[in-house]
C-alpha cells in the first residue's frame, strides 16, 4: 500500500446468518480480523465489474451482484503502514449453489481461506469485521 487512496468493491454473501469472509492477521497489532471478499477497482473499471472479476480470480466463482449497500471510507494502519480505502459494498450471490455447501474455500490468488462466520460474532465484538462501519450497513435481522 502506497500513499494513495485505494478503491475497493466488496461482496456481501449470506448463508443463513453467516457472512462469507476471509481471515487476515496483523502481527504488529496482534489482531486477527475478517473482511468480505472482493478487491481493488482498476482504472476505467466499474465497481460491480471489479467485484465480478475479483470473485472469478479469488474463488473461480461467478456471482450476481445485487444492490449497493453503501460506500465506506476506511483510514487505517495495517502491518504498521498507513492505508486509505474507499469501499463500495454490494450484496451478491453465487450463481453455482454448490459454493453455499462449502464450509471453507481456498482463495486462489492468495494464501488465505474464505469461510462462513456467524454475523453475531461481529455484532458482539468477539471477532473483528473490516472495513470499519461495515456492520452498520448489514441488515439488523441478519
Amino acid at each position: 500500500m502506497g500513499l494513495t487512496i485505494r478503491p475497493l468493491a466488496l461482496g456481501i454473501i449470506w448463508r443463513g446468518d453467516a457472512l462469507l469472509v476471509f481471515e487476515g492477521r496483523d502481527d504488529f497489532k496482534g489482531e486477527t480480523y475478517y473482511r468480505p471478499l472482493g478487491g481493488g477497482v482498476e482504472f476505467g473499471e466499474g465497481s460491480k465489474d471489479a467485484l465480478v472479476r475479483e470473485f472469478r480470480e479469488e474463488l473461480g466463482a461467478e456471482i450476481k451482484v445485487g444492490d449497493r449497500l453503501g460506500v465506506l471510507e476506511n483510514v487505517f494502519t495495517w502491518r504498521d503502514r498507513p492505508g486509505h480505502e474507499i469501499a463500495f459494498v454490494f450484496t451478491a450471490e453465487f450463481v453455482d449453489d454448490s459454493f453455499y455447501r462449502r464450509d471453507e474455500m481456498k482463495i486462489l490468488d492468495d494464501p488465505a481461506t474464505a469461510r462462513w462466520v456467524d454475523v453475531r460474532e461481529f455484532r458482539d465484538g468477539s471477532k473483528i469485521l473490516y472495513p470499519t462501519g461495515l456492520i452498520g450497513l448489514l441488515s439488523a435481522d441478519q
